[in-house]
C-alpha cells in the first residue's frame, strides 16, 4: 500500500492538460490591397483552428472521429492485425516447429462475454496506437480487460517499499502497474497490478523511457491538423459561393447603415454552394476585388495528398495499399508494384506487431499439460492480406521438398534430413553410410 500512496502524491500533482484550441476571433477593421483601404466586409475565410491535444483523447477525438487519412489508416492497420489467431510452437534449433492449440488458449477465443479473438486484437492495436500502450490483463471474473492507457501508470525502481528509491538507479526495474479508473485526477481508488498480471503491449518503445511505448500519432500531428485544415478551407470555399477571397470596396459617401444593408443583400444571394456562379451586379459605386488564391492555384491536392502520404508513412502503412491520392496515381497501381507495396507492409509492419502482441499476451497465457514448455505465437496463415504470397510460399515449399528427397537418396537419414529442412543446420544431418541411389552398402553390388 505504500507504492500506492507513492503513486497517487506523484500522478495526482500533475493537473490535468486543458484545451488547447485557439480561435482566430479578431477582427481587422481595414484590408488593404494593392495600395488600396476597403472595410472588411466581405471576407469569404474565416474559422477556427482546432489543434490535436498530445494526449490520449486527444488523438482519439480530434485526429482518428475527425480526420479522415487518419481514420483510414487506422482501419486498415486495425482490420489487418485483427486477422490473426493464436496457436502453440515449440521451438528446435531455435527455430519454432509447427502448430497446435490446446483449451489455454480459449480465454483468447472469448476473452469476455460476447467477444472473439478479433475484438481482443482490434482494441488491443487501437489502444496502442493512440495511447502507445496496450494493458490487458484478468479480472476477478476471469474475462480479459484492455485498460484505458492513460489511466495505467507504470511503477518502477529497485523497492517498492522505499519512497526515497531511485527509479532510474542502476538496479532499477518493472515493479507494477498502477491503475486508476478516471485518471490520475480523480478520486477514485487506484488498483495495484503485479508485472506478471499485466500484458503489456508498447509496439513503438519512448526513446526516454525504459518501459514506455509512444503513439505514432505525435510524429505527424503537425500532418493531421494541416489536413484538417486543408478540409476545411475547401468547405469554405464552396459555402462561400466556389469563389475565392472577396474585397468589396464602396463609394466613401455610404454610410455604415447602407454599407450594411448592401452586405445583407450580398450574403443572401451570393453567399453559399447553392448561389455558386452566379453573375454578380454592382452599383452604387461598389467595386469587387478577388484576393488570394482558389483551389487550382494552390495545387490544392497535391498539397494534401503530400499531407497524407506523410500520415501513411508514419503508420507503416504503404499508400496505395490504404487507397490514398498519391498512391491511386502513375505506375502505382501496376500488378507488381501494388504486391510488393503489399508484401513491405505485411514484412515492416505487421509481421512485427503479431509478434510482439503474442509475446506480451504470453505474459499472463501459460501453457499447461501438453503445451508446457511451448510459446504463444501469432497464426496468420488464414490472413487474406497474405494470401497473395501462397505462391512464393509454394515454390519454397516444393524446393524444400526437393531438397529432402536429395538428401534421403544420398543416404542422410530421413529424420536428420526433416531437421535440416526446418533448421537449416548441416551438424543435425546424419549419413546411414550407405551410398548411391539404392542406398546399397559398400560393394554390395558385388556380392552375389
Amino acid at each position: 500500500m505504500r507504492a500506492l500512496e507513492i503513486v497517487r502524491s506523484w500522478v495526482d500533482g500533475v493537473s490535468p492538460p486543458t484545451s488547447s484550441a485557439r480561435g482566430w476571433d479578431q477582427w481587422m477593421d481595414w484590408f488593404s490591397f494593392q495600395g488600396s483601404s476597403y472595410p472588411l466586409g466581405m471576407q469569404t475565410i474565416s474559422g477556427a483552428r482546432e489543434e490535436v491535444n498530445h494526449d490520449y483523447t486527444g488523438y482519439v477525438e480530434a485526429a482518428y472521429k475527425r480526420n479522415g487519412p487518419v481514420f483510414a489508416v487506422e482501419a486498415l492497420r486495425s482490420r489487418i492485425f485483427s486477422e490473426a489467431r493464436f496457436a502453440w510452437q515449440r521451438r528446435e534449433q531455435g527455430r519454432g516447429q509447427g502448430l497446435f492449440t490446446t483449451d489455454d488458449l480459449s480465454l483468447l477465443e472469448r476473452p469476455w462475454p460476447g467477444g472473439t479473438t478479433q475484438d481482443l486484437l482490434m482494441r488491443i492495436i487501437l489502444s496502442a496506437d493512440f495511447g502507445g500502450n496496450a494493458y490487458i490483463t484478468r479480472n476477478s471474473r476471469g474475462h480479459l480487460r484492455i485498460l484505458r492507457p492513460d489511466w495505467v501508470t507504470i511503477l518502477r525502481g529497485s523497492d517498492v517499499r522505499n519512497p526515497d528509491d531511485d527509479p532510474d538507479g542502476l538496479n532499477a526495474t518493472l515493479l507494477g502497474y498502477v491503475y486508476k479508473p478516471g485518471g490520475p485526477a480523480t478520486s477514485d481508488a487506484a488498483v495495484w497490478l503485479e508485472p506478471d498480471a499485466v500484458s503489456h503491449f508498447a509496439p513503438d518503445p519512448d526513446p526516454s523511457e525504459m518501459y514506455k511505448g509512444v503513439s505514432w500519432i505525435g510524429s505527424v500531428l503537425r500532418e493531421i491538423q494541416g489536413d484538417s485544415l486543408m478540409s476545411e478551407h475547401k468547405l469554405k470555399f464552396f459555402e462561400q459561393g466556389a469563389t475565392p477571397n472577396l474585397v468589396v470596396s464602396m463609394d466613401a459617401s455610404v454610410t455604415p447603415e447602407q454599407f450594411q444593408e448592401f452586405r445583407e443583400k450580398m450574403d443572401g444571394k451570393h453567399s453559399g454552394v447553392l448561389n455558386a456562379y452566379k453573375t454578380m451586379y454592382l452599383g452604387g459605386g461598389a467595386d469587387a476585388k478577388v484576393v488570394g488564391a482558389d483551389l487550382q492555384q494552390l495545387d490544392f491536392k497535391t498539397t494534401q495528398g503530400h499531407g497524407e502520404t506523410r500520415i501513411a508513412m508514419a503508420a507503416g502503412v504503404h499508400p496505395v495499399v490504404v487507397g490514398m491520392s498519391e498512391g491511386m496515381q502513375g505506375s502505382s497501381l501496376n500488378a507488381g508494384n501494388y504486391s510488393q507495396a503489399r508484401r513491405n507492409v505485411a514484412d515492416t509492419t505487421f509481421h512485427p506487431l503479431w509478434r510482439h502482441v503474442a509475446g506480451a499476451l504470453g505474459n499472463i497465457i501459460k501453457p499447461t499439460g501438453s503445451a508446457r514448455g511451448a510459446e504463444l505465437v501469432a497464426d496468420v496463415r488464414d490472413v487474406p492480406f497474405l494470401r497473395q504470397d501462397e505462391k512464393d510460399a509454394a515454390e519454397i515449399q516444393q524446393k524444400r521438398a526437393s531438397t529432402l528427397g536429395s538428401l534421403i537418396s544420398q543416404g542422410f537419414t530421413p529424420e536428420s534430413a526433416r531437421r535440416f529442412i526446418a533448421t537449416d543446420d548441416f551438424s543435425v544431418l546424419e549419413h546411414t553410410g550407405l551410398v548411391s541411389v539404392q542406398l546399397q552398402a559398400p560393394g554390395a553390388a558385388g556380392e552375389d
